[in-house]
């Protein structure tokens, strides 16, 4: 059985998962590039569940099939925020396809804001709840 210790975000593979090596990065790139996935790295301060389109550092890398390249550009997403989640994507973009068929988080901000439930009571006896991001309590740029 898998266990969320702390207050960690779980979005993508490996996410109940402790961090990922960036010999286990690696590893999962060479999978994508066997596969021929174009691999590309996201960003974002805001991880709430829905928020599913992340900022991206540079263009996808649809030409490149080194990994090592591909990891200089996460090293260098890291360097660039390193209080940001940062994840990295393999698009399959053959014919019937054309999704995403892999994403993982490979950089966490040092302490994780979380998220709270926010209940509403509407018409009659029905309860709305939706899932609030504490990290949006900050403006953009000043979350972390």
């Amino acid at each position: 059985m898998m266990t969320n210790h702390g207050n960690r975000v779980t979005q993508g593979q490996f996410s109940f998962l402790p961090d990922l090596t960036d010999e286990q990065i690696l590893a999962q790139i060479k999978y994508a590039l066997k596969n021929d996935w174009a691999v590309n790295v996201e960003y974002t301060d805001d991880p709430h569940p829905r928020n599913t389109y992340w900022e991206m550092f540079g263009i996808p890398m649809f030409d490149l099939k080194d990994p090592a390249g591909i990891m200089m550009e996460i090293n260098d997403c890291r360097k660039t925020f390193p209080n940001h989640y940062v994840r990295v994507t393999a698009f399959n973009s053959h014919r019937g396809v054309e999704s995403p068929c892999m994403s993982f988080i490979v950089n966490r901000p040092e302490k994780e804001p979380g998220f709270g439930l926010v209940r509403q009571e509407v018409d009659g006896r029905h309860i709305r709840y939706t899932v609030r991001s504490y990290a949006t309590e900050r403006p953009e740029g000043e979350r972390y």
